[in-house]
């Protein structure tokens, strides 16, 4: 199939991520979100990121304007069922995301694919609640999408090939590289990057070390760019939490348990960079440690 309309549900950081690049390709955008807020925030955060890639020379300036104008927000998902390929960008909790396709289902075309950015939520489980679950399958976009190069293809126990095939062209389009993974908790990349990030908490839990000294090590010890505390206050330390239980919960082993002072923090509302404070404190002008 040959996708020229993509919709996106879900304006966040993730989703105006997507919407961006897809534009920048050629494809059509339907950006969805529940809020008009939430939509004119991430028209403004493209439109910006898109200029900071023509300064840079990266692309030209006419682009930006072009991907601006294939790119039209709704808060209907209505709208969004007009579209070839679907991609639900939306908070990491399976309800939520189960809650969207049920109310989505009824206003696609026959042929549109349906994908989910979700990072370790099982896609067979996903795609059993559709109506088409042989056109169903994960769409995992690195964060921040435009400069991440990988995107993780999920497929579910009964997608069928042609959807994968047209999801790989997709991807192809984008200039990006598709990694195949098989529908198990948490797929490839965090399956192998959570744990790393949980031993870290653990590691800074136990009072083997501080926050500056663990990050040093694996900057400068193991050529890592960001240390793994500040890459899970990049991410999220509340999607962090959500990824370790999911792989806990779906493979059962102990070492898997999410370290307490991880669960500490989330619960404390201290999720990383976009609530000011994780396990560094962005209010001043240079982040300083919270242990």
């Amino acid at each position: 199939m040959d996708v020229q309309k993509v919709g996106v549900i879900g304006a966040g950081q993730m989703g105006n991520g997507i919407a961006h690049v897809m534009a920048l390709s050629g494809f059509d955008v339907v950006l969805n979100d529940i809020s008009q807020t939430a939509l004119d925030n991430a028209l403004a955060q493209i439109q910006k990121n898109l200029a900071r890639q023509a300064s840079r020379g990266k692309i030209e300036d006419a682009a930006v304007s072009a991907a601006m104008a294939r790119i039209s927000t709704s808060m209907q998902l209505a709208d969004v069922g007009a579209t070839d390929l679907v991609i639900e960008a939306a908070t990491e909790r399976e309800t939520i995301k189960q809650a969207i396709f049920d109310d989505l289902l009824p206003h696609l075309q026959p042929h549109t694919i349906l994908t989910s950015n979700t990072s370790s939520i099982s896609i067979t489980r996903l795609a059993s609640r559709t109506d088409r679950p042989e056109r169903f399958m994960g769409f995992h976009f690195m964060n921040p999408v435009p400069v991440m190069q990988l995107v993780e293809l999920i497929r579910g126990i009964a997608t069928d090939e042609d959807t994968f095939q047209t999801c790989q062209t997709v991807v192809e389009k984008l200039g990006k590289t598709a990694a195949s993974a098989e529908d198990f908790p948490a797929f490839i990349v965090n399956r192998i990057l959570m744990p790393m990030i949980n031993e870290a908490v653990y590691t800074l839990y136990e009072g083997v070390g501080n926050v500056r000294s663990i990050d040093e090590s694996m900057k400068l010890g193991a050529n890592h760019p960001m240390g793994p505390l500040e890459l899970a206050d990049f991410i999220g330390l509340d999607t962090c939490l959500a990824i370790m239980n999911v792989l806990h919960d779906g493979l059962a082993d102990t070492k898997y348990r999410p370290c307490p002072l991880l669960t500490k923090y989330v619960e404390a509302g201290w999720l990383g960079r976009k609530t000011q404070r994780g396990f560094y404190d962005y209010r001043g002008e240079t982040p300083v440690p919270t242990r």
